[in-house]
């Protein structure tokens, strides 16, 4: 894999690459498929901007292709849970812009930067994190965050480390998001917090709060 982004600061100074579609990442796992599509209507039209969609939900293909579909350049669309490359020709074909798992794998990489996706690779220690960005990631999942030491221990790899991009994943509860971004992330990844029960129980009431206090929280 050609490596094109820097993996320090020098003279000529680092291109950043930012998450382009906003501070917040919702994260959609299981649920029995039925709701995927509300869920994802209510979280964008509640202002969360960057959705993805892990390989371990029911229908996850299906709800790529209806929200790329429906919201375009509005919001960012991506495919989580990422394990072989065969998921991401799968999830470029349905509208994905973005790939995230939870591991490193070079050949995830590759084959995300042939179809042009955003690569969001998951890492816990610094070598992780520094190989992951010397491999071409966008940004680099550090992951799982709360249980790694959540903004503390982000500010403290990222004192040396702050050439590199990182989002958050773990365990962030939408009033810790915030902390997290201020610690130096560029984005935060949110699951079960933000999503709660909306994809088996359908409580879109419940969850357009919790996504208009993240998206509150997050602009302040």
């Amino acid at each position: 894999m050609t490596d094109t982004t820097s993996t320090a600061p020098d003279s000529r100074g680092h291109e950043r690459h930012r998450h382009a579609a906003g501070p917040a990442i919702a994260i959609l796992r299981g649920g029995t498929g039925e709701h995927v599509e509300d869920v994802i209507a209510t979280l964008v039209d509640a202002g969360v901007r960057a959705v993805e969609i892990t390989t371990n939900t029911p229908r996850w293909r299906e709800g790529i292709a209806w929200a790329a579909d429906r919201y375009g350049t509005a919001a960012s669309i991506g495919v989580g849970t990422v394990l072989e490359p065969r998921q991401l020709d799968e999830a470029a074909a349905a509208g994905a812009v973005f790939a995230v798992s939870p591991h490193l794998d070079p050949a995830v990489g590759e084959r995300a930067h042939e179809r042009g996706l955003g690569w969001y690779p998951g890492a816990a220690t610094p070598t992780e994190i520094v190989h992951a960005w010397r491999l071409g990631a966008r940004a680099v999942k550090v992951f799982p965050a709360a249980q790694l030491g959540g903004p503390a221990f982000l500010k403290q790899v990222l004192a040396p480390l702050d050439f590199v991009d990182v989002i958050p994943t773990g365990g962030i509860g939408v009033e810790d998001a915030p902390d997290y971004l201020a610690a130096g992330a560029v984005a935060v990844g949110l699951g079960s917090p933000l999503v709660g029960d909306a994809l088996t129980s359908g409580d879109f009431d419940a969850l357009r709060a919790r996504a208009e206090r993240l998206v509150a929280g997050l602009a302040r």
